[in-house]
């Protein structure tokens, strides 16, 4: 079962649009060189594994992209502190008359312009009530007792939902209203562009875009293993770094995702055995289509695959889009929407190809309802 739980009067967006909302907001900030607390500080709200700690590392590197400023993570689990590790320990001062306040870690980041910080406070909704409180300065004064955030720091807050059967402490309303809240959802399409371009195995893409209810599931009330975009993202880990062969693997796979999703996967995975020759496609020598749907989102996922690892051999590219030509035209434009989200930029490139461009003439139309 999906996760639908949403918090009212908040808005959803997907893990993309996050992204590029906040960049939007930050790099603007930037080159009106403001202070970053000119903008709230964020709070991002999801169920577990839903990708909202890959959304601060994507908008970090969104923010290096943008500006060509460093950007630098500290990410603090506010789960595991207690509040002297975010205000510091107190000792005495020089001639023992005064107590001072030794400065955490957290705060020692890098004041130069060159620089963009982003202070990540994840899980906070799981910290400790006296925990929270201690944010409460973090959040609205950026500071903490005698310690304060650089200028070119962001703070970006993240937890669960009280519904997510996750350990989750209801924030008290003085913190809340310090905060902009935003709410992550699992949303497939923006997770299949990032999962192209980052080489998340192709078995995994195939199979979620096949089914796509596995992307994120709540899991019973005592799973401790269920599918999420993290939980994939360690099945893919497996696949890619230990075997691709699902068989072999099966127990790693069923100790992230469940029992249930790894057997739908294990008997999913089949079907590549019928799958034409990937390689003799792009020598241009492939001319056999097969079909069902399960084993065309398995073409197109080993299709997109071998394109990302050869993006730059154009000749074997258009080989392709002529094969693609030959395929159902819903199942050709979401091959060619997975092209596209092989890298920024990518369809630049595609569309100095004719092939690309007679391909766009004929069946163009689809790409917008593709997936």
């Amino acid at each position: 079962m999906s996760v639908e739980a949403k918090l009212s009067g908040v808005p959803t967006l997907s893990v993309q649009k996050t992204v590029d909302m906040l960049a939007d907001g930050y790099c603007a900030v930037i080159r009106q060189g403001l202070p970053m607390k000119t903008l709230p500080s964020v709070m991002l709200w999801g169920a577990p594994g839903v990708g909202k700690s890959q959304a601060v590392r994507q908008l970090a590197k969104e923010i290096e992209r943008r500006t060509g400023r460093i950007s630098n993570v500290v990410d603090v689990r506010l789960l595991l502190m207690n509040p002297v590790d975010l205000r510091g320990i107190p000792t005495a001062n020089a001639d023992k008359t005064l107590a001072v306040w030794l400065k955490p870690h957290i705060f020692q980041m890098n004041e130069s312009p060159a620089y963009v910080n982003i202070l990540f406070l994840d899980e906070i909704s799981a910290a400790p009530q006296s925990v929270q409180a201690a944010a409460y300065q973090i959040t609205l004064d950026r500071v903490v007792g005698e310690h304060k955030l650089p200028e070119n720091c962001i703070v970006i807050a993240a937890g669960n939902r009280l519904t997510d059967k996750s350990v989750a402490y209801k924030m008290p309303k003085a913190l809340a209203n310090r905060l902009c809240h935003i709410q992550v959802e699992a949303d497939f399409d923006s997770w299949k562009r990032w999962a192209i371009s980052t080489g998340v195995n192709r078995k995994v893409i195939g199979f979620l875009s096949f089914k796509r209810n596995l992307l994120l599931s709540d899991g019973g009330v005592d799973d401790l293993a269920y599918p999420t975009p993290r939980s994939w993202e360690m099945v893919s880990n497996v696949l890619n770094a230990v075997n691709e062969n699902v068989d072999a693997v099966y127990s790693y796979i069923s100790g992230c995702v469940g029992a249930g999703a790894a057997i739908e996967l294990r008997t999913w995975c089949k079907i590549y055995a019928s799958l034409p020759d990937i390689e003799k496609i792009f020598q241009g020598r492939e001319t056999h289509v097969p079909k069902g749907a399960d084993v065309l989102y398995a073409l197109c996922s080993a299709m997109t695959d071998y394109a990302r690892k050869h993006k730059d051999d154009f000749i074997a590219i258009a080989n392709s889009i002529v094969y693609a030509r030959c395929l159902p035209p819903d199942f050709s434009a979401v091959l060619l929407k997975d092209y596209i989200s092989i890298e920024r930029g990518y369809k630049e490139k595609l569309m100095r190809l004719p092939e690309f461009i007679a391909w766009l003439q004929k069946s163009g139309r689809y790409l917008n309802d593709a997936y």
